[in-house]
């Protein structure tokens, strides 16, 4: 009888091919070929150029914007690819989600709102999902939206390696409201630096105030750490509140850069030293300067996917304190 030998297959969606090539090439593997297209009427083609069946699949997708494509685009994509390889009999299919749209809709803030967060979590599983691989989601709690395992990454310890590696002194992490007061903190554990809080309000939607700092940060290095940027209002109006307290230099770090509307014109004339993103999300190379810097994920996933694929621990992926 021949024997049975598990096999692993990478796809990438459209909305961030480099990254996926990049896992690919840690993993020293290839990118199988599919192919995707969209028709005149905006519906979207997906179709594996070669068998899947038995195959254990991942599929690296940003469920963001990207060039000719929106993030509904990239999130119905995912779905047709999922729907594709659980029709073609795959073994199983693993959604490397690197960047997890509408999870900043988790809850009701109001009347008559929706959770998107746990529309999209319940739209995977039904499409065939057996797995979820991500980073940094906008709550952690997102996870309980799934009765499918979900593998949650964080780039913590990325960017501690990067900010320790410039030899910044006299470090406070930054924390933009309440609710991004745990990460900060690790991280300021990181850099064996202190953490400081903003009380953020919202006037309108994609508007925030910066209305007070909690903690000391006067002529101190501090570092804005926030999961998502998106319009930079609220990175931008938090520069300024730091500035008005006496901060020294300013760093600021994020995970997912999705830089939408005037994020650029703002990031470029804020008075920081430097913004330091994640590639979850791809920023166009013009875009990339002495000031907006890109570090790269691609080491941490494909270590998930290695682990997941293996059937070893990624324990050690979840918590900063063990990953440095």
């Amino acid at each position: 009888m021949t024997q049975v030998t598990k096999d692993i297959m990478l796809f990438s969606g459209r909305s961030n091919p480099k990254l996926a090539a990049d896992i690919a090439a840690i993993l020293n593997l290839k990118l199988r070929e599919i192919t995707t297209k969209t028709f005149a009427n905006g519906e979207i083609y997906a179709r594996y150029k070669e068998s899947v069946r038995g195959a254990d699949l991942f599929i690296i997708q940003s469920v963001a914007s990207y060039p000719g494509g929106s993030v509904n685009d990239a999130l119905m994509e995912l779905l047709i690819m999922v729907d594709a390889a659980k029709r073609a009999s795959a073994h199983s299919i693993t959604a490397v989600i690197t960047n997890f749209g509408y999870s900043r809709q988790d809850k009701k803030s109001a009347a008559r709102e929706p959770i998107t967060g746990k529309l999209v979590a319940d739209m995977l599983a039904v499409s065939g999902v057996d797995r979820v691989i991500t980073i940094d989601l906008h709550q952690g709690q997102i996870q309980g939206f799934f009765d499918i395992p979900v593998n949650h990454m964080t780039a913590l310890p990325i960017f501690a390696n990067y900010f320790n590696d410039i030899g910044l002194t006299d470090v406070c992490v930054v924390s933009p409201d309440v609710g991004r007061a745990k990460a900060a903190k690790k991280l300021a554990d990181l850099l064996k630096g202190d953490l400081a809080i903003m009380h953020k309000s919202r006037p309108a939607h994609n508007e925030a105030e910066i209305t007070n700092v909690i903690g000391k940060v006067r002529g101190r290095t501090c570092i804005i750490n926030d999961d998502i940027i998106d319009t930079a209002g609220s990175i931008a109006s938090g520069i300024s509140a730091l500035e008005a307290q006496g901060a020294g230099d300013i760093y600021v770090c994020a995970t997912h850069a999705l830089f939408s509307g005037p994020a650029y014109e703002r990031l470029n004339n804020a008075n920081v030293k430097s913004i330091v993103v994640g590639d979850t999300v791809p920023v166009p190379p013009e875009h990339q300067n002495d000031k907006i810097k890109v570090v790269s994920v691609a080491p941490l996933l494909a270590q998930a996917i290695n682990s997941v694929f293996n059937n070893t621990s990624v324990s050690e992926l979840f918590d900063p304190e063990f990953a440095i």
